[in-house]
């Protein structure tokens, strides 16, 4: 086990970085699309006459209300979550380049 070499494929972890900017840019578009193209007026789904509450209508609106705040939160924490991992990803391929142009450095004698 002592004379196993690891490798790290720096391609992969390029591919990697690039498919997560991707999502990213899905993601700001679901979260565009979540925050102003699911908007519902409070008068949308009717309203009372002469005075009287349309008590079903303001039960859904405030229920599309609710749950349109619910998925613009999933939606940015999975954009802070794949950001912080597409940060990391970017640093350990810097840091695994890096290394590798040490070692051939070194091995050159340079």
């Amino acid at each position: 086990m002592a004379n196993e070499q690891y490798r790290v494929d720096l391609s992969a972890l390029e591919d990697t970085i690039r498919k997560l900017n991707g999502i990213l840019k899905d993601l700001g578009g679901a979260h565009s699309d979540a925050q102003y193209k699911t908007s519902l007026s409070p008068n949308a789904l009717g309203t009372g006459s002469a005075g009287v509450n349309f008590v079903e209508a303001e039960k859904l609106h405030k229920a599309h209300t609710e749950m349109k705040n619910a998925i613009e939160g999933i939606i940015g924490h999975l954009h802070a979550v794949t950001d912080k991992f597409g940060t990391k990803t970017k640093k350990v391929h810097g840091n695994y380049q890096n290394q590798e142009a040490d070692t051939a450095a070194n091995m050159s004698g340079t």
